[in-house]
Order: structure tokens, then C-alpha cells, then sequence
């Protein structure tokens, strides 16, 4: 009889596996140990220093300064680059090569780095899935295990974190702002190149929406969407929400300077990781650590230079989580209003204008807009940042060095363009009709506000007094599932009409954690009939989003706020300031005397919720138990943080 074959997944018939070794030896030499060592130490410092000869380190080493290397690392790699296992996205799949450059200086200085690992998802991947439902809240969970990490680790002499995205750079930030004593860095992950035959990671996600309007082939389809990523490293090449926190990074003062949107992979991104180490050697020997970078002064430095780049709405979210994690005032609104008012534009980047990011970094980057921010008397340059230097002293260097002339240059002859066309001179941006970033907004559909990129709104929509006006009827929608399908207008008795306002209700934390609708702004902006048309809702956007997008609704729908009650049909306007930053959404009714529009605040008053209300079917209860706690920590607005005295008040009372 013939035996039956055995499945591999019991038995590969490896004989190398009984080749067990029960007992070793041990490494060579004697630990250090003095007599006040095993009188005083805790039992952990002096089993931390086995534990580390036992991994290989040199016994006579492990008293050496120890600096922490924290990255959100994803995917395998071979040793020649070839993927073994894929990462969630390329903003995490170089970095690796960060954390070697910054662990062998760390090595040449004398340090022993230690390294740890929480990786991070990717928005454009969970874009439209059950899976973005996940993205804002991860955010806190991975700042809270790199804190623990971070604290994990007693015997860390500084703190050094590696990312890049959405969510991975903010949650690192918010660790690092958190670290307390230690000297502490950023080194962002940089940026990926743009292909020189097709289109920017941010308009290929529009073809979906394309291909089904008939407006691109399935084979252009195809082939764009192969080349969209034209380098394996590196966020997406435009201003989005993980080049905005780069910025953030770095204007913070907690990035070598000119480190964001470094092209991933390259010989200067690479050198970020090196003088970051370097940096913290400095800040060691100044005393300097978390608490001396992260101040009030600095938070609102990164503010100022997130409106002159056109950053992303999501940075509103996430600037008051890094401060309160540093124990700091969270911005508000009116700190926001104040500094969108006072600083000017600067930036022609995508997605608001034509420049990828590695021609912003090529141009200047960071300190290329601070130069021009200090010369307006818009930063405190006082501040120390990572390098061991004043923000001041590190303009100053720039200023002269030839780092800034040689790049500026390779940016004139590799792509034929004038750096101050990317990163342009006050008078210059004012000519082009570059506009201040954000505009927040009020009326009866937001009691509690509500915010608008205004900057990326195209010029061509607007008045000439720079104000966007439009009124028209609501089309409610309480899924971003029903909201494209409509627009794509695969059943003409469902598909979105030209003038409709896309009213997107139900789907802010409570609904679907806050999620991002980039489908949605993307279609809106891509397929012509649908140019201008102003979307709302309680969700938030991806930063890539243009046009007339208002979003962060307060209160949410499912919290009880006006948007919610919304119906098919109502007259609702649309007003954005462009210059004053001043904005409003409401229902609206026609004055039968006048004839006139006015606001329409009682008929929302006396109405239910839509009925099709209600939080999304497949909400994870993780997510659930994240907009309870970020509601009672005071909820978008506050940064959507875990404010842990406020919540225990809550549930002791």
C-alpha cells in the first residue's frame, strides 16, 4: 500500500530541524560591574547590559550613552533593494536605510543605539474601504506604544525618530514632544519622485472616477496608474498631509534643517539621519532635551510655516496633539484664524499649484520659506532647534551655505526652473495671486465651525473679489459608497447633477472615525461637469484635496449638529472669503417679501435627523471607544487627543 503524502503544512521533510542545540557557552569577557553598580542599580540596568552581550554587543561597550531609534519601518527588503515582503506603502519601505545611517554614526560617536519599530497604514490605500475607518485613530494608538517604547527603555541618553505619512510622522511627533528629558530628533522619511511620464500619486487616484465617465481608456488607466510611484521610497510628491508634517517637523525645530522632502533614497536624504545623530550629540552636551525644542514659541512657529507652504487641513488635527503631548496650550481656532491671516503663501506646490515636492526641497524647502518669514518678522527665531543651534543661527548658516546655492541650481538646470517660482518671495506669491491657506467657517449648518484649503480653490471660481459664492440644492448623502456612485453616475435616476451640492452628513468620528473622503474632492476636481462643486461634511479630507471642500462640520450629524438634518433639495450657499478668511454654510429660503436669500435656521431647528443616519455597520468598537474619548478630550477641534484628567473626571462623575 502506498503511504499517503503528508500536507507541508505539517511536515516539509526538513531533516535539518533535529539538529537541535540544547546548551552554549555564553559570550566571551566580564560585564563592567563595579561594587555601587550591584549595591544600587536596578535589577534591570544590570540584566539590560546581559541582554545586550547576549545580542552580540562588545561587553566593554555597554556603558556607552544609549540613543533610541524609533521608525515606522514596513515591508522586507533584500540586501540589494528587491521586495521579499511589501510594506503598506513607500513612505515606509526606505526608511530602514534612515535608521542604519543614524544607528552607524550613532556607533563612530561613542553611542550604542538601540532600535524599535511601530509601523504605520497608508490613507491612499484605505482610501474608500472600511480600512480608513481605522486612520485617524491609529494615530494615537501608535503616539501612545512609541511613548511606551520610548519609556521602555530607562536607560536612553536620547531619542531619535524616523517616519514619514498621514499618520506615522504626527503619532512619532507626538511621542517625541512627549519624551520629556532626553535629547530628542525627527529625521522625515522624504518624498517620492514624481514620474516623468505620467501623473502625481494624488490625480492617479482619480481613475476610477475617470475611466467611468469615458474621459481615459482602460489602457491609459493602466498604464498611468503603474508609474504614478516613480521612485520605491518616500510620501507622495505633493503638499499632502506626510509632506505637512515633514514641514511641521522641521519648522518645529526638531528636524535637521532642510531634512523634509528630501528625495527618498539619495545621498542627501540620507545625510539627514547622519546630522540628526550629530544633533543630538549637541543637544546632550548643551543639557537641551524634549522640553527645551517643544515650546509655545515653537508650536507656533510650525503654525506659521504650515500656512506659508498650503499644508494640509489634517495638520489642524494634528498640531494640537503635539502640543498637548508636550504639555503645552493646544492651539484654537482663533490662533489658526490669527496666523492665516497674517502669513502669506509662499508655496506653488501640489496640489494647489504645478511643483512637486522634490522641487520645493530642490528650491529651499523649510528654511528657504523661514528666511523669508523672518525677514516679515513672522517667526520667533529665538528658539533652540535639534541642532544644538538657534533657529536664528540656523538661518544664518543657510542663509550663506552652499548647500542652498548648489541645490537651488541643480533645480534651474535639471528641470529648467527658477527656484523662486516654487518657494517664492513675499511680492512675488502676492503677484501670482497666491492666497492665504485656511478659511474657517460658520453659519447654520456648523454652529461649532468648520474649515475650507482655501487656498486650493482654482482661481478661475472666484469672484473678483476673491470670494467663492454658490448656491444650490443639497444632494444629502450619509455614505462616501453612495456619495461616489453618484458622481461616477452608473444609474442616471442616482447621479449627481451639475449644481447639486454634495452634502456628505453621518460620517465624521462617530460614523466612520473621522474618515477621509479624497474619492470624493478627487472626482469633483477631475471630471469637468462637476468643477466648482462645493462638497460638506463632518468627515475630513486627505491633503492632496482641492476645491470648494468644507469639512470637520461641528457638530457632527450624529452628535445632534444641523447637517444631519439636511434633505434632498434644500437651498444651501455657499460662501468663501478668500482674503478675509471668513466663510459660511446655511440653509437658505427666499424671503417671499423681498425675494432675497436669508439664512434658514429654524426650519433646521424643527426637523429630525436624516433617517438614514447612523454610524457605519463595519465601525470597528476600537474606533468606537476613540471618538468617545477624543469627544471628551475636546473633540476635533482639540486634536482629537486622549486628554486623560478630562476623561477621568468624566467617568468618575
Amino acid at each position: 500500500m502506498s503511504t499517503p503524502s503528508v500536507p507541508p503544512a505539517l511536515d516539509r521533510g526538513d531533516a535539518a530541524i533535529f539538529d537541535i542545540t540544547t546548551a552554549a557557552p555564553g559570550p566571551e569577557g566580564q560585564l563592567p560591574f563595579t561594587p555601587d553598580d550591584l549595591r544600587n542599580k536596578p535589577s534591570g540596568d544590570l540584566f539590560g547590559w546581559s541582554l545586550d552581550v547576549g545580542m552580540g554587543w562588545a561587553p566593554d561597550a555597554v556603558r556607552q550613552p544609549q540613543a533610541l531609534l524609533l521608525s515606522t519601518l514596513g515591508g522586507m527588503r533584500e540586501p540589494d533593494g528587491r521586495p521579499l515582503a511589501l510594506g503598506y506603502h513607500t513612505g515606509h519601505w526606505e526608511v530602514g536605510l534612515l535608521m542604519r545611517e543614524a544607528a552607524l554614526t550613532c556607533r563612530a560617536s561613542g553611542w550604542t543605539p538601540f532600535a524599535g519599530f511601530c509601523t504605520d497604514p497608508c490613507d491612499g490605500r484605505s482610501q474608500g474601504t472600511p480600512g480608513m475607518f481605522d486612520s485617524l485613530p491609529y494615530r494615537n494608538d501608535a503616539a501612545t506604544v512609541l511613548g511606551r517604547l520610548i519609556r521602555s527603555l530607562p536607560t536612553r541618553s536620547a531619542v531619535l525618530g524616523v517616519a514619514t505619512c498621514d499618520k506615522g510622522l504626527p503619532a512619532m511627533l507626538m511621542a517625541i514632544a512627549g519624551a520629556g528629558d532626553v535629547p530628542v530628533a525627527i529625521v522625515p522619511g522624504g518624498v517620492t519622485l514624481p514620474s516623468d511620464r505620467g501623473e502625481d500619486a494624488g490625480t492617479i487616484q482619480t481613475i476610477g472616477a475617470r475611466f467611468s465617465h469615458g474621459l481615459i481608456s482602460l489602457e491609459e488607466a493602466a498604464a498611468l496608474g503603474c508609474r504614478a510611484c516613480a521612485s520605491p521610497g518616500g510620501g507622495c510628491q505633493f503638499l499632502g498631509t506626510a509632506a505637512s508634517a515633514q514641514v511641521v517637523a522641521e519648522a518645529l525645530g526638531l528636524a535637521p534643517v532642510h531634512s523634509a522632502l528630501a528625495p527618498s533614497g539619495q545621498p542627501i536624504w540620507l545625510d539627514g539621519a547622519a546630522r540628526a545623530v550629530h544633533g543630538l550629540l549637541a543637544q546632550r552636551a548643551l543639557g537641551w532635551s524634549a522640553r527645551t525644542l517643544v515650546t509655545d514659541a515653537s508650536i507656533r512657529n510650525a503654525m506659521v510655516a504650515h500656512a506659508a507652504f498650503g499644508g494640509s487641513t489634517n495638520l489642524l488635527l494634528h498640531v494640537p496633539a503635539i502640543a498637548h503631548a508636550a504639555g503645552l496650550r493646544r492651539p484654537t481656532i482663533e490662533d489658526w484664524t490669527a496666523v492665516n491671516r497674517a502669513v502669506p503663501r509662499l508655496v506653488d506646490a501640489l496640489p494647489a499649484g504645478p511643483h512637486p515636492t522634490v522641487r520645493v526641497h530642490l528650491a529651499g524647502g523649510v528654511p528657504e520659506v523661514l528666511l523669508h518669514l523672518r525677514a516679515l518678522g513672522l517667526l520667533d527665531t529665538s528658539v533652540p532647534t535639534a541642532s544644538g543651534l538657534s533657529l536664528d543661527a540656523v538661518l544664518d548658516w543657510w542663509q550663506d551655505s552652499e548647500r542652498r546655492q548648489r541645490c537651488r541650481q541643480i533645480l534651474r538646470d535639471r528641470d529648467g526652473v527658477d527656484p523662486d517660482r516654487v518657494v517664492m518671495p513675499p511680492a512675488a506669491a502676492a503677484a501670482a495671486g497666491l492666497s492665504s491657506t485656511v478659511c474657517f467657517m460658520q453659519g447654520n449648518l456648523a454652529p461649532e465651525g468648520a474649515i475650507v484649503k482655501s487656498t486650493a480653490i482654482a482661481r478661475d471660481l472666484l469672484d473678483g473679489d476673491g470670494v467663492f459664492r454658490h448656491v444650490g440644492p443639497a444632494r444629502v448623502f450619509t455614505s462616501e459608497a453612495a456619495a461616489i456612485q453618484a458622481i461616477k453616475g452608473h444609474d442616471p435616476a442616482t447621479a449627481l447633477q451639475p449644481g447639486e451640492i454634495v452634502v456628505v452628513a453621518g460620517i465624521g468620528p462617530m460614523g466612520t472615525g473621522m474618515e477621509e473622503v479624497y474619492q470624493v474632492t478627487s472626482a469633483l476636481k477631475h471630471l469637468p461637469a462637476f468643477k466648482g462643486t462645493p462638497l460638506i461634511t463632518d468627515a475630513r479630507f486627505s491633503g492632496v484635496s482641492t476645491g470648494p471642500c468644507v469639512g470637520h462640520v461641528g457638530p457632527e450629524a450624529l452628535a445632534g449638529g444641523p447637517l444631519g438634518r439636511l434633505r434632498d433639495g434644500d437651498l444651501v450657499r455657499v460662501v468663501i472669503d478668500t482674503r478675509t478668511l471668513l466663510g459660511h454654510i446655511d440653509l437658505v429660503r427666499e424671503d417671499p417679501a423681498t425675494g432675497e436669500l436669508e439664512p434658514d435656521a429654524a426650519t433646521l431647528a424643527t426637523r429630525t435627523p436624516h433617517p438614514a443616519l447612523a454610524p457605519h455597520p463595519k465601525l470597528p468598537p476600537a474606533t468606537r471607544l476613540w471618538a468617545a474619548m477624543q469627544a471628551a478630550s475636546g473633540g476635533t477641534w482639540g486634536g482629537c487627543v486622549y486628554d486623560v484628567d478630562a476623561i477621568v473626571t468624566k467617568l468618575h462623575a
